[in-house]
């Protein structure tokens, strides 16, 4: 299969030489504002080498750095690094949420004082989203800490919910963690974002240094603002050729993760470039570096551009940096991929690797379906599951669960037309396909949760989603079954009540 959907396997990646290079390339560093651009031209001062010398006689020799290394020299204030290097970083913003932040403000607590304060109160962003609308005590309990901690601390951006029966009387709520960091303007190129989930790695679409943490280093980094991290080598993905209009980022990571295994790249960084990369939207960059953990990997990167700063206009006003990779960068491994060869894909329980074509799974019968997650709730994964519906104008076979990630998905599910639809909003197109009602933002049933959790697995059923992993349990109950889809394709398989490829409707 490999063969058919990507470059034969003796040329699926390119070992990139890892000797020195003399004279590397110098980029062009942007100081990137919400107003306006100022590039300022590095040039080289380096001599040309006049006779080959041997290595014991060169002495220290300046090497290229990759994009994720740029980031960890900066925030280290050093000028050069190489993978394997442990570095003290300086940290840009900390995340946490109801499930970490109770362990993390502990530990905080316990290590510098009961009395002591944040670094810096405007570098925190504690945001409920995982157990929130449960009638669970102890997830409850959760939220009240992190709101006496954030009063506590004078913690600016904390985004509270008290109203648990109605979700929009509570203004200052967003959802999920990684949608919302990227909506309120928290993710700038160039800058260190860390948060107590695995899959703060999404922000990485930004051109950021973005990853995973524990309560203790959360808990350190609360009190000093650093954090002592390996440095990553990198794997490179470059992805080229028109995308089908049947394919969607998440097609594209699956392929990925099919690829290299789920410890393919196991504390390594995973930039994205090439022109099908270029090609996406935010939104499908996010999907992109969101599911980079489910490689393994430390970080997913896409480097700055355009779709970047425009994105960000609105949302912050405060400068940021981008970098890029080196001309002379030094790659670990560097994978090449058709993109217009590929065809919709979905990962079999139970395991984000277990790939395989949407086609060959035709005779799967599925007993629900799931839309939402940090992966697959966001606005344009809502307007792709409608355009499926629309295209077939038919309604869905089994339950059709639709979570929105934020407030703003939410509201935007509701109120913006999908194309094509003469004015239809999703939430219309989801009602006439019999969907259930979208329900209130949050992780929702993702990761199971509490067992009054909307849309749970609590019996051993089938279950296309738009989610990130289908380990045993992972949406509720252990013995229930998860395909792991893009939003074209978990729409299809709703209006079949089998796994589907979604070209049968959408050509």
């Amino acid at each position: 299969m490999a063969s058919s959907t990507i470059f034969p396997s003796s040329s699926a990646f390119i070992k990139k030489d890892v000797s020195l290079s003399a004279f590397s390339s110098q980029p062009s560093f942007c100081l990137k504002s919400s107003k306006k651009r100022v590039c300022k031209k590095i040039a080289s001062v380096m001599a040309p080498q006049q006779s080959e010398r041997k290595p014991s006689t060169t002495g220290s020799v300046k090497t290229g750095l990759t994009l994720t290394e740029k980031i960890l020299a900066r925030a280290s204030e050093k000028t050069q690094l190489v993978p394997g290097e442990n570095v003290w970083v300086n940290v840009d913003i900390l995340m946490t949420h109801d499930v970490c932040g109770p362990g993390a403000f502990g530990i905080f607590k316990k290590e510098f004082g009961e009395n002591a304060k944040v670094w810096d109160r405007e570098k925190v962003v504690i945001i409920p989203d995982h157990y929130i609308f449960t009638t669970d005590e102890r997830a409850n309990r959760n939220v009240d800490i992190l709101r006496d901690f954030c009063t506590e601390q004078n913690i600016k951006y904390f985004y509270d919910i008290k109203d648990l029966g109605n979700f929009k009387a509570n203004p200052d709520y967003k959802g999920v963690c990684h949608v919302a960091l990227a909506q309120e303007g928290h993710c700038r190129p160039g800058e260190v974002l860390l948060g107590t989930d695995s899959h703060t790695c999404t922000a990485g679409a930004f051109g950021q240094f973005a990853t995973g943490i524990g309560n203790t280093d959360a808990g350190f980094v609360l009190g000093t603002g650093k954090l002592l991290l390996k440095v990553p080598p990198t794997l490179r993905f470059v992805m080229d050729g028109e995308m089908p209009d049947y394919l969607l980022a998440k097609d594209l990571i699956l392929q990925i993760i099919g690829e290299i295994s789920v410890a393919g790249a196991t504390y390594k960084a995973m930039e994205f470039v090439g022109t099908t990369v270029e090609s996406l939207t935010m939104e499908e960059r996010m999907t992109l570096c969101n599911m980079v953990v489910e490689a393994g990997g430390k970080n997913g990167v896409v480097p700055a551009d355009n779709t970047t700063y425009k994105y960000l206009e609105e949302k912050t006003n405060l400068p940021y940096e981008p970098v890029y990779s080196d001309g002379q960068a030094r790659f670990l491994q560097e994978y090449r991929f058709d993109v217009s060869k590929l065809e919709p894909l979905v990962a079999k329980p139970h395991s984000p690797d277990n790939r395989a074509l949407a086609r060959e799974c035709k005779d799967v019968k599925i007993d629900r379906v799931y839309i939402g997650s940090c992966t697959g709730g966001k606005t344009e994964d809502f307007m792709a599951a409608a355009k499926v519906f629309l295209a077939s104008g038919k309604k869905v076979k089994v339950p059709t669960f639709l979570v929105p990630a934020t407030q703003k998905v939410w509201m935007d599910v509701y109120s913006l037309p999908v194309p094509g639809s003469g004015g239809k909003t999703c939430s219309q197109i989801f009602e006439e396909a019999g969907c259930d009602t979208p329900a209130s933002p949050s992780c929702g049933a993702c990761l199971g949760g509490p067992r009054d959790t909307y849309a749970r697995m609590n019996e051993p059923q089938v279950c296309v989603s738009t989610t990130n992993r289908n380990f045993p349990g992972r949406m509720g109950h252990k013995e229930g079954q998860v395909y792991l889809a893009s939003p074209y394709t978990a729409a299809a398989s709703a209006l079949t009540g089998f796994v589907t490829d979604p070209r049968e409707f959408l050509q």
